[in-house]
């Protein structure tokens, strides 16, 4: 039984990624199932025996996606006195993350099809952005909690900080304005936006800077 649950788990993910290339090259509405079948390497029996339908199937490759972006974002995210580094860390993920070329991508295919399939746009929303703004939100809130941080809507402090790590460089990469982006120019952004936050919710942004020891 347990041989037959992992050739199922495996067919599945051979389905799924199959469904990447396709939707990467084709975007939404010139996926069609027939493609996809023939890029994974499946007939379109076996697929609809997985998906019964292409809105199905792009939903799961879309959480999928998420999910594992969002635990390498979040994963072994220190909870220390000084908020700043995980606020780095979190940022610096956060910026590699938006400009890797399989975010753009799935972010250019929800855009350019958002008008015809507006569900496509609603599953994109919930399990990406919306999810990364859960789960910032609660780091926040536990930072309220510790007296690390002064922030009255946590929710809308998230979204402020995702904001600030899309500073300058995510739009030009998603318009295709440059191609590739330097270290110094993501830590500029990054180190701007832990400043911004920290200096609207510091526990104490009124404090005077400690020298280093």
């Amino acid at each position: 039984m347990s041989g037959q649950h992992d050739h199922s788990a495996a067919k599945r993910q051979q389905i799924i990624r199959g469904a990447e290339l396709v939707f990467t090259e084709w975007g939404y509405e010139g996926a069609s199932m027939s493609r996809i079948a023939a890029e994974a390497g499946v007939s379109k029996g076996t697929l609809y025996n997985y998906f019964d339908s292409k809105s199905i199937l792009f939903a799961v490759f879309v959480e999928q996606m998420a999910c594992e972006t969002l635990n390498r974002i979040f994963s072994q995210i220190e909870d220390e006195a000084d908020p700043s580094r995980s606020l780095r860390t979190l940022a610096l993920r956060i910026v590699t993350m938006i400009i890797s070329p399989s975010s753009l991508v799935l972010y250019r295919i929800v855009v350019s099809e958002a008008r015809k399939f507006p569900d496509l746009a609603t599953i994109f929303w919930q399990a990406g952005p919306h999810r990364a703004i859960e789960l910032l939100t609660r780091w926040i809130e536990a930072q309220v909690g510790a007296g690390r941080l002064v922030v009255a809507d946590p929710t809308f402090a998230a979204e402020q900080f995702i904001a600030l790590c899309q500073t300058r460089i995510a739009t030009q990469r998603r318009l295709q304005l440059v191609t590739d982006t330097t270290p110094e120019e993501v830590e500029r952004v990054v180190a701007g936006a832990v400043a911004l936050f920290l200096k609207g919710y510091g526990a104490d942004p009124l404090a005077p800077e400690q020298p280093k020891s």
